[in-house]
């Protein structure tokens, strides 16, 4: 069984998380995708508690199963209650599933800081990893030289330069993000008056330039 890893800190899930998951699961036939709420020590200022993290990773993974039920989300790092390193969550997939193929999905900005994670050498022998990004940015590609070091790394071009830095910021600036987020998360982000806005905010306005 093919089982892939995807982590980040979900606050909040917007459309380039779910279509990263999507293009992951067709182009590399992924059986099983774990979708993981982040408890990286480094993202420590989180507008969102990690009950409402967790709830809309859930979301998130719903959206996925919607064109084929594979997603599922491993709350392993939140219940952890201590700060968490993708090298020890994947040693714990690793042992709850010893037989399986196992593949890191990571965005381009985060592999290119990959020299920084702990550990970092030991994630090429726990698993694949498979690199989204743009093939052209300000820094250049992922250099050729560190490609063929690691050995088990394939580059998919993926340009999608949304955020949940920017989703917060057009929250912030009164803007919809109505077609940046999957329906059911704007939904939560509403009802619970999540990233200070009124309930009310997120209605009837047109965000130009995406």
């Amino acid at each position: 069984m093919h089982l892939a890893v995807f982590g980040a800190t979900f606050d909040p899930p917007h459309n380039g998380h779910l279509a990263l998951c999507l293009v992951a699961r067709e182009l590399l036939q992924i059986d099983r995708l774990i979708v993981s709420v982040s408890n990286n020590p480094f993202k420590q200022k989180r507008a969102a508690a990690d009950v409402h993290r967790m709830c809309m990773a859930e979301l998130l993974s719903r959206e996925i199963n919607l064109t084929g039920a594979c997603s599922e989300v491993n709350r392993w790092e939140l219940e952890k209650k201590q700060p968490s390193y993708t090298v020890d969550l994947l040693r714990y997939l690793r042992d709850l599933y010893p037989t399986d193929r196992l593949t890191l999905l990571v965005g381009e900005d985060s592999f290119r800081e990959f020299s920084l994670w702990k550990e970092s050498e030991q994630l090429y022998a726990l698993c694949d990893i498979v690199v989204f990004g743009r093939a052209t940015i300000e820094q250049g590609v992922i250099p050729h030289e560190t490609t063929e070091r690691c050995g088990a790394v394939r580059f998919i071009h993926f340009d999608c330069r949304l955020s949940s830095t920017v989703i917060r910021d057009l929250l912030a600036a009164g803007h919809s993000i109505s077609r940046l987020v999957p329906a059911s998360v704007l939904e939560y982000i509403t009802e619970h008056g999540l990233y200070a806005i009124p309930a009310t905010s997120t209605q009837g306005q047109t965000l130009q330039g995406f």
